[in-house]
């Protein structure tokens, strides 16, 4: 990785020795609950990997809270709570729900008593026909294809304890956001945010999604190896779509194989390879934590921000 000099870099072996007992484990059943469509992770993975980061998030926590009863120590005034947001980062389909999903499952185990919740950006996305109105379908995915100033908001009122408070839904199987459908966010104490936007800096914005995480993950891998995860999920979304006429991938389904082939990697080539490279890469830097991945999706460095 580039930039390496504001980070601690650590090998699967080293990261893992700051694994800490003391919550129940886990089991298959629940392991798989967290586990992504298309998506790998074992047990080892919970505790080489999301138990080290799971104590360090918790201590992220613990001196959030504490900054935030000195603020209100310090301007004499009656101390609020307000939800702790760990921002989770990196390209399409290299394991960002996994990895959140996964760790709402570890906090709740942590904060047995506390309030833990999970949305992504994806809903923030404009609806298909609104993009087609601004001739943005090509670009759907990029940075202009969301509307930032409703997930701003959104993040302003959770972060004020305005709640309850409605996160759009998506649905990849119709490849749009629902129309009249929520994820209702009512006063989290923590809430995770998964998306591939959510650590980029729009120049037409005066505030940033960033700006509201108290910690952030990038999840990394490279390019040609995405890819090959990209296409292994686009594979298993047409076989789940074959027998509904309704999803969007159903006439790839049911159509010719070499088109549908065709079809996938003209999109990468031409619109997620370069969002990654131009957009959600050099975001990476901006985060606290970068989990690196290799082949089988198995995470073998880890980069932890020094300053």
């Amino acid at each position: 990785m580039e930039n390496e000099m504001n980070y601690y870099r650590f090998s699967r072996r080293e990261w893992r020795r700051f694994h800490r007992d003391g919550l129940p484990h886990l089991t298959q059943a629940e392991l798989d609950q967290a586990k992504a469509f298309n998506d790998r992770i074992s047990m080892d993975d919970v505790k080489d990997i999301y138990s080290p980061l799971r104590h360090l998030i918790q201590m992220y926590y613990q001196q959030y809270q504490e900054r935030r009863r000195e603020r209100a120590d310090f301007l004499q005034v009656p101390f609020q709570p307000a939800p702790f947001i760990i921002g989770i980062a990196g390209s399409v389909a290299v394991g960002k729900t996994t990895t959140a999903r996964l760790l709402e499952i570890l906090l709740t185990r942590a904060y047995p008593d506390k309030k833990v919740q999970n949305i992504t950006t994806d809903g923030f996305l404009y609806s298909n026909a609104e993009l087609k109105r601004r001739h943005l379908m090509e670009r759907k995915g990029f940075p202009e294809s969301y509307d930032m100033q409703r997930l701003i908001t959104f993040l302003t009122q959770i972060k004020n304890n305005l709640g309850p408070v409605a996160a759009p839904r998506y649905s990849h199987q119709i490849y749009d956001v629902l129309p009249n459908e929520y994820d209702m966010v009512s006063t989290p104490d923590i809430l995770i945010v998964e998306g591939i936007n959510v650590l980029q800096l729009p120049t037409n914005q005066r505030i940033y999604i960033s700006d509201f995480f108290d910690f952030s993950v990038y999840v990394d891998a490279e390019p040609d190896v995405v890819e090959g995860w990209y296409l292994e999920r686009f594979w298993a979304l047409l076989d789940k779509a074959k027998h509904d006429p309704k999803n969007y991938y159903y006439p790839y389904a049911i159509g010719d194989h070499q088109t549908a082939q065709n079809m996938a990697r003209r999109v990468w080539a031409t619109n997620d390879l370069p969002n990654l490279v131009d957009y959600i890469l050099p975001t990476r830097n901006r985060a606290d934590v970068i989990l690196h991945k290799t082949k089988h999706h198995r995470i073998d460095e880890i980069y932890l921000r020094k300053f």
